[in-house]
């Protein structure tokens, strides 16, 4: 199998409060609008508000986005932080949020010196 592209959908529960959370909270650009959804670029991938759900997903799903800067995540998203930003034992940096259905969001900042950073091929 070869996978050509990916992205994640999420039917929210309203879907205008979810776009604007998405759109101008997060900041995330708009890659495609149709009918009845919208795509966002995040990242590497994408992320496809479609559909609607009767109830929000909440645990069942959650990203994992890295930022360059977690301070100033944290400042500029204060009013969503779920969970303050902590060094894991792990070593990353996690700040958690939630969007308006409750989805959490994981914001993470590599340290300079983490394993993660370096290639360990041979």
């Amino acid at each position: 199998m070869e996978v050509l592209a990916s992205r994640v959908l999420l039917h929210p529960v309203d879907m205008q409060r979810s776009i604007e959370f998405y759109r101008d909270v997060l900041g995330l650009a708009i890659a495609r609008e149709f009918p009845g959804g919208t795509v966002f670029f995040m990242g590497g991938g994408f992320l496809e508000l479609s559909g609607n759900a009767t109830a929000p997903a909440g645990g069942a799903i959650a990203f994992w986005l890295q930022v360059r800067d977690l301070a100033a995540a944290h400042h500029e998203l204060a009013a969503h932080v779920v969970r303050a930003p902590r060094q894991e034992p792990w070593g990353l940096h996690e700040m958690w949020i939630a969007d308006p259905d409750g989805t959490r969001i994981v914001l993470v900042q590599i340290p300079e010196d983490h394993p993660i950073r370096r290639d360990s091929r041979p």
